[in-house]
């Protein structure tokens, strides 16, 4: 049931979000280690969008960067969750319900 769109680096994500009307998105999976644009700086780019709410969709990363660190990392950006890769599909969809609702 859902619908999905992909990006294919962190710049294109933020273009795709700010191009769209308010409410088009309701998430954003966002991958760290990407071209031209890492995920971080990508979510540190729609937190400063000036439309309030694309600048606080969920984002929720999803990385093979699975330390403390770079969970603390994801946060510290602004991101509202952190799944490590190979992604388990059963915390996937929890995630997706918790922050779905």
């Amino acid at each position: 049931g859902f619908v999905i769109e992909l990006a294919e680096d962190g710049q294109i994500c933020v273009d795709m979000l700010d191009k769209a009307s308010s409410g088009y998105y309701d998430l954003i999976l966002m991958d760290i280690q990407m071209p031209n644009m890492n995920g971080y700086d990508a979510t540190r780019t729609i937190r400063s969008l000036k439309d309030s709410e694309k600048a606080n969709i969920p984002i929720l990363a999803m990385t093979a960067n699975a330390f403390e660190e770079d969970k603390r990392e994801a946060y510290r950006c602004g991101m509202n969750g952190h799944l490590a890769k190979p992604i388990n599909v059963h915390e996937l969809m929890k995630e997706l319900a918790n922050i779905l609702g």
